[in-house]
């Protein structure tokens, strides 16, 4: 089965996208499978919370540039089968560099060929900046599909529009006509209060099946972990928010498996690959 690339993204700061990309990647590794963690945001808070530091010259900077390859910034973690690209504070600079280079769009498509060529990983998950910059295009350019956190909050749906719309345009302009909404996951659930619970029906009415039956509590044991620099599985796997994110690694793999299974005998796959789709 060819590597699936995963985007995980919201514009929105402070909704868990780290967290989940994390926990999550981590737990598909748990699972068996090997996996590769691409840390695209500058703020490189993925690269710290598998335990790596931020080294000068360490990142896709260059290799985004076309210098060198990107898969000679591939590190192992201190995790099985969970390897990292990290990031740094000069990816800052490469909004900038990207907007004036040709086909500015596939940079990252075009780097990460060969790490897909290598057969080494079974999924990428690619950690976006919160925002829909030139490096989150990227992203979505090169990903199969992009799976969007979202915490029960009432701001939840603020700005989805704009990502979603991001997507279909993507999508129906042929720049990347497999793209597909892998799902949506709600976090910092409490389901103690009235509110988490709205906003997850209101999540559920608009987006259908295409949310996650998992949701992710708010937990103090996940909010420390990062600061170990591991994940919520290697901090303390019994807790609530480590469960959740086990389970939510077993939904994704069907979801993803049963996506993959059926790829192998459409005949029209891009009639299926629509941001609106389910992967």
């Amino acid at each position: 089965m060819p590597t699936k690339v995963i985007a995980v993204a919201n514009q929105k700061g402070g909704v868990g996208k780290t967290t989940t990309a994390v926990n999550l990647a981590a737990c598909v590794a748990a699972l068996g499978r090997r996996v590769l963690l691409f840390d695209l945001d500058p703020q490189a808070n993925a690269t710290s919370g598998v335990g790596l530091e931020k080294k000068e010259g360490a990142s896709s900077y260059h290799a985004l540039l076309g210098d060198g390859s990107l898969l000679d910034k591939v590190q192992a973690t201190a995790f099985e089968r969970l390897e990292v690209i990290p990031s740094e504070l000069d990816l800052c600079g490469v909004d900038i560099e990207l907007a004036r280079s040709d086909d500015h769009l596939r940079r990252v498509t075009h780097a990460l060929q060969p790490v897909l060529d290598s057969q080494r990983f079974d999924v990428v998950f690619i950690d976006c900046p919160p925002s829909l910059g030139i490096l989150t295009l990227n992203a979505f350019v090169a990903a199969d599909s992009v799976l969007v956190p979202l915490q029960c909050e009432y701001y939840a749906l603020e700005g989805i529009s704009s990502l979603n719309l991001t997507m279909t345009r993507l999508h129906d302009n042929g720049i990347n006509p497999r793209l597909a909404l892998a799902g949506v996951v709600m976090t910092m659930f409490d389901g103690r209060t009235k509110l988490s619970q709205q906003v997850v029906s209101e999540v559920r009415e608009h987006f259908g099946d295409r949310v996650f039956e998992t949701m992710i509590p708010r937990s103090t044991r996940l909010a420390e972990a990062p600061s170990f620099g591991k994940p919520i599985i290697h901090y303390d796997k019994s807790c609530n928010a480590s469960a959740a994110y086990e389970l939510l690694a077993q939904e994704f793999l069907v979801r993803l498996d049963g996506v993959a299974a059926a790829a192998a005998v459409n005949k029209h796959p891009a009639d299926s690959a629509s941001p609106s789709s389910s992967v």
